[in-house]
């Protein structure tokens, strides 16, 4: 887009109210203001003035501000009086130059202190922090100046910036100008005031408030009930409207000022307001308002995943940190967005859906009938493929079925929770968001302790829809659901169809199936197990076995297996070292369970502590090689509690909460809180990692209670004192036999592993 204001149609070569003025240069037409002035007023031009009154400075009469003033109400509220003057208005920098230094990006000088100033006009509306910083275009009057230059009496009618826009006025030189001003708050009523004292003028044209055109005295606002504001501006003085704030005003001679347009992230509101009011009267916009909005949520997070990294440059780009948390202004706008996004994808659901490609940003596309800006989502049909729709106007795009049109969108639920997640400070939906949006990458070592700056962490939010899942068993949907819901319960958040529901029953066994489906292949079938690299085995007695390995084969274990399978037989039942010889013996159906001493001697399975594991939650286990090692499965969404010593009093212990978190990409991110204070937690790529974090903590505060001569606090605890995985519970055997129990329902795709 290169025009600030929509074409509508009052654009044309005579507007309402007004008629195309001469064409001046500069010069001329200071000379022409100069002349009408100095008539007007009965003022002595430069060929009247008497040599001894230049002799002895005399100053010649010159009307003051307040008596142009009332001149000028005079003639707007006067019917008979007639009056003509011209406003150079509206003047492209780009066309006819900024008063400003304007640096390129060829000029070496990039130390003129006027050419980087913030407030040179050229800078302002991309300062760090403006969120049209993010416009790629230079948009006239918006990213790019204006110029205006005035005579006695021209005029700015009431009006508000496009999208409820900051703007900044700089007079440069000449007269004073004299500014009217209505806060935000009362925009509503000064349009109420406007229709009911011009009736006439909005029954002629309806849309008059939007085309600048109309003047309305400010006794009269007042005697409505509208705060007024004035403001005299002269030369060298700045003047700032705030968003949906009415300005207009006049000028009292010849003068030239600049203005442009500016976007605080405090503007975000104000500028959804104005796409919704916009949408509501059918007016084409100027920018894209979710364009600039997800570009400034994804440079927050560029900058809330560097900060994690600690990778301050000291060079002050990181304000947009301040606007994140659960209670920050880009946080609210985003939530607020998504929720719209939502409500409008509920009353769409039967249409099919593609997400957007490169092709489709080829183009600015708009609601064909109410002009919406359709960077998030769209609708079109397949008889008219180039015409689109606003998912509030899907009915109104043609006469087709539900069945025929298609829904367009950039970003699905899922990853707008996890935007949302991001912006309130969950790390784990931080990485997951650069990792897949932003090509960073999440490293191990990285991941700190310490809570991000200016946010809290916080639960992925509650916003999330079901996603459709696609049995691989042919038309049946794979019902994946938590072990501790009831069987029918709606899931919170969408489940990868490569997972394992450990809450449904074992499916009869048929002899044999096999399901292809061109390069994925995928058996159950009832044959000997052979010997392979697999990342996961059991054995037992030859009873049964379980083999998973990469070659995308699904291979069910035998109920009789031959003694020459390859794999070792014996009296116990061993898994990750853990004894489940007897594990159904000992289940007895509480929630918590004790974990017990390991017979494995390698470097994984240390003593246990005895520290009571109690499971929260089962949550899945997914088949990708990211989500288990030959140590341990770590089932998505899994969450434990077990009690160990309080970081912030070792003298005393209390319960954490373990878990598992899905990270995208980079697969489990897992997460150790303290239960009684939730801002406290542990993040890393490793379970160990979490807790020796928790240890290290208990160490430097049993430290600092030593130092103090407290009494009753523990010894140090050893570096071997811990085992993540213990703590977790993902040696417990009562939770292992929950993951294990049925391993007939793996099912692997070929290219998981």
């Amino acid at each position: 887009m290169t025009h600030r204001r929509p074409t509508s149609s009052a654009d044309s070569e005579e507007k309402f109210g007004f008629q195309s003025g001469s064409d001046f240069t500069f010069e001329e037409f200071q000379k022409y203001a100069d002349e009408f002035k100095q008539e007007y007023f009965g003022m002595k031009t430069s060929d009247e003035i008497s040599i001894c009154e230049i002799k002895n400075h005399i100053k010649t009469w010159e009307p003051s501000v307040e008596e142009i003033e009332g001149e000028y109400w005079r003639i707007v509220i006067g019917p008979a009086d007639e009056v003509e003057v011209d406003y150079g208005a509206d003047l492209d920098t780009a066309t006819f130059g900024s008063g400003f230094v304007k640096l390129s990006s060829s000029d070496g000088n990039k130390q003129d202190p006027y050419g980087v100033s913030c407030w040179n006009l050229n800078n302002l509306p991309r300062l760090p922090g403006s969120v049209i910083s993010f416009e790629e275009d230079d948009i006239s009057g918006v990213v790019v100046p204006w110029l205006y230059v005035g005579m006695c009496f021209s005029s700015f009618c009431w009006h508000v910036e496009d999208h409820f826009l900051y703007s900044l006025n700089y007079m440069h030189f000449g007269e004073p100008k004299v500014w009217y001003g209505v806060p935000g708050g009362e925009a509503v009523k000064l349009e109420e005031s406007m229709r009911k004292n011009l009736p006439k003028l909005f029954e002629e044209q309806p849309d008059l408030l939007h085309e600048l055109v109309t003047q309305l005295s400010p006794s009269v606002l007042k005697a409505e009930g509208v705060s007024v504001y004035r403001a005299v501006q002269k030369s060298g003085e700045f003047v700032l409207t705030l968003p949906r704030a009415y300005h207009s005003g006049f000028n009292c001679g010849f003068n030239c000022a600049e203005a442009v347009n500016v976007a605080p992230v405090d503007w975000l509101p104000h500028g959804q307001c104005a796409v919704e009011l916009y949408r509501d009267q059918h007016r084409k916009t100027s920018i894209s308002h979710d364009k600039l909005l997800l570009k400034a949520a994804k440079e927050a997070i560029r900058q809330l995943w560097m900060n994690v990294l600690n990778c301050r440059s000291g060079k002050g780009e990181y304000r947009w940190l301040n606007t994140c948390g659960k209670d920050g202004v880009l946080t609210s706008a985003i939530k607020t967005r998504v929720k719209m996004e939502v409500a409008a994808w509920e009353a769409n659901v039967p249409l099919k859906s593609k997400k957007m490609d490169k092709d489709y940003d080829s183009n600015d596309r708009e609601c064909f009938s109410c002009f919406y800006d359709l960077h998030l989502s769209a609708v079109s049909c397949q008889c008219t493929p180039d015409r689109f729709a606003c998912l509030n106007h899907t009915n109104l795009l043609c006469s087709c079925g539900m069945d025929r049109k298609i829904t367009f969108f950039r970003y699905s639920m899922e990853e707008l929770n996890t935007l949302v997640a991001a912006l309130e400070g969950d790390l784990a939906a931080v990485c997951c968001w650069v990792q897949d949006h932003l090509g960073l990458v999440c490293q191990s070592g990285s991941l700190k302790h310490s809570k991000m700056d200016s946010c809290k962490s916080t639960e992925f939010s509650g916003l999330a829809i079901d996603a459709n899942h696609v049995s691989v068993f042919g038309g049946i949907q794979n019902q994946c659901h938590d072990l501790q819901k009831p069987a029918g319960f709606q899931q919170e958040k969408g489940i990868q169809d490569n997972c394992l529901n450990l809450n449904i029953e074992d499916p009869p066994c048929s002899s044999r199936i096999k399901e292809e489906h061109g390069k994925d292949r995928m058996f159950l079938d009832h044959r000997p197990l052979q010997k392979t690299d697999s990342p996961f085995r059991m054995s037992s007695e030859c009873s049964s076995s379980l083999s998973l390995y990469c070659s995308g084969n699904l291979v069910s274990p035998s109920r009789n297996q031959a003694s020459n399978s390859g794999l070792a037989c014996n009296t116990t039942k061993k898994l990750f070292g853990v004894d489940i010889g007897n594990l159904a013996k000992h289940s007895n159906g509480q929630v918590g369970q004790m974990v017990m001493a390991s017979g494995q001697s390698d470097a994984s399975s240390r003593p246990m502590s005895g520290h009571q594991v109690e499971p929260l939650d089962y949550g899945m286990v997914m088949i990708d090689k990211r989500w288990f090692n030959n140590q341990a499965i770590f089932p998505k969404g899994f969450r434990s509690r077990v009690t160990f010593y309080n970081i912030q009093d070792p003298t005393a212990w209390c319960f954490y909460v373990s878990e598992v978190l899905d990270a995208g990409p980079l697969g489990p991110l897992f997460k150790v809180t303290l239960e009684q204070v939730p801002d406290v937690s542990f993040t890393h790529t490793s379970p160990m990692s979490c807790w020796d974090s928790v240890r290290d903590k208990v160490n430097e505060e049993i430290e600092n209670l030593q130092g103090i001569g407290k009494c009753g606090v523990p010894n140090f605890l050893p570096p071997d004192s811990v085992n993540g995985l213990e703590m977790f519970g993902f040696l417990s055997p009562q939770i292992v036999q929950v993951i294990l129990v049925r391993p007939r329902m793996f099912l692997l795709k070929v290219g998981n592993f």
